[in-house]
């Protein structure tokens, strides 16, 4: 985590608080706000990390996050090696995620090997899409948290 700030406060961004407010989320598993949180750390760390933004170079994709019981919808788009982040519904995503809740959603990116049957059985999430992008956006979820940790 001290890597990724100090990167970001070199840069002059004053972000700490959002890191900050990311490990508090994954420390103490608080799943609410957990998405949004993670989108908009996502998106910082792809402008101060090149390491991390060749995750994301010539990929093109438009997710959109849903949650049946909290209400939430959050869009995340890819596109020229950047990343947007948008509140609500967007038109022709790539992939739709339903989750059953913020804190499906949160267990999900969270495992150590997400395991999409395993939560599409036990009908934590749905999916309209193809299952990649799903597995692209969480390997690129748990890189991320490794790297607040200072493990990566």
């Amino acid at each position: 985590m001290e890597t990724l700030i100090n990167q970001l406060l070199f840069r002059g961004f004053r972000l700490d608080r959002w890191l900050k407010k990311f490990l508090q989320t994954l420390q103490t598993e608080a799943a609410e706000g957990f998405l949004q949180v993670l989108l908009n750390v996502m998106r910082l760390a792809f402008l101060v990390s090149p390491d991390y933004r060749r995750n994301i170079k010539h990929f093109e994709a438009r997710y959109q996050f849903k949650s049946q019981e909290d209400g939430l919808a959050v869009a995340a788009e890819f596109r020229s090696g950047k990343m947007t982040v948008t509140e609500g519904c967007i038109a022709s995503p790539t992939i739709i995620v339903n989750f059953k809740n913020s804190k499906a959603l949160m267990s999900f990116l969270l495992a150590p090997k997400p395991d999409i049957l395993n939560s599409i059985l036990h009908q934590e999430i749905t999916l309209k899409g193809n299952l990649n992008y799903l597995y692209k956006f969480a390997y690129m979820s748990k890189r991320l948290q490794l790297m607040a940790l200072g493990q990566a």
